[in-house]
């Protein structure tokens, strides 16, 4: 049964604390969602990690909605959260409640994500809002935390800080009544979100300083991709054991068949 918004609310400042983690196709959402994260997010981080752009400037609507389709499928009990891109949601209200629904109808989602604090309170409804500002001055860190106190009023049921002070993630966290997910923002919010990439090393010599890396996928796939050419190149793939046969007859009765250059 897919996880509520209702139920992650509840789980604010409580002991357990809230799994959050990106997928951007369907293979990803099922082996997150059979690892029992909480939140899947349809991050705009796979303008870099899946399409290749330099940042996530480029990345469309459509392109946001086709991923989020297969991920929306793939899932049973995690929420899903989709990312809205760069200019879906800063030119007006309007266009940001159209694309927002656009995310809930067309794709499936069950909330969506925007960065900002105060200055797009006037735009949230049922979304997580995000940060990417540090707040380590003291005009900062009161701007960071009157924006979260803002974010919570409009209805937001959860906001992510990104990238905040430790001392100030947890003095947010205890000020406002809904979770803190928190990314490179210490210990103290409710709950965790990274790009799956940074955990599962897809990408040799990059490690983000608030990415655990739990596995080297890109050294493992690099190696199997590396045996698959060669047992191709020197004939050992395929071998009897991944072929299929066929009656020995039918075989005998083709072989005498007479063609037209014979």
């Amino acid at each position: 049964m897919r996880t509520t918004i209702p139920e992650l609310q509840r789980q604010a400042h409580s002991d357990k604390k809230i799994s959050m983690i990106t997928a951007y196709d369907y293979a990803m959402a099922r082996i997150a969602d059979a690892a029992g994260i909480d939140i899947i997010l349809v991050g705009d981080s796979l303008a870099n990690t899946v399409l290749g752009y330099e940042s996530t400037v480029p990345v469309t609507m459509d392109e946001m909605l086709h991923h989020t389709k297969p991920v929306v499928r793939g899932t049973q009990n995690a929420l899903v959260v989709a990312d809205m891109p760069f200019m879906s949601y800063q030119v007006s209200a309007e266009l940001a409640h159209q694309n927002a629904g656009r995310f809930l109808q067309e794709g499936g989602a069950q909330a969506v994500k925007l960065e900002g604090g105060a200055i797009v309170a006037s735009t949230v409804s049922n979304t997580l809002g995000g940060y990417r500002v540090q707040g380590k001055s003291p005009q900062k860190a009161a701007e960071l935390l009157q924006d979260a106190i803002e974010l919570e009023r409009a209805g937001a049921f959860s906001i992510v800080l990104e990238c905040v002070p430790a001392p100030l993630a947890k003095l947010i966290t205890e000020k406002v009544h809904v979770p803190t997910i928190g990314i490179g923002a210490g210990p103290d919010c409710d709950g965790q979100v990274q790009v799956i990439h940074d955990l599962l090393g897809f990408f040799e010599g990059f490690s983000p300083k608030h990415a655990k890396k739990y596995a080297t996928l890109s050294e493992t796939m690099l190696a199997a991709l590396k045996q698959y050419a060669s047992d191709v190149s020197e004939g050992v793939f395929p071998s009897t054991e991944h072929s299929f046969g066929m009656d020995e007859e039918l075989l005998d009765a083709l072989y005498g068949v007479r063609t037209e250059h014979s």
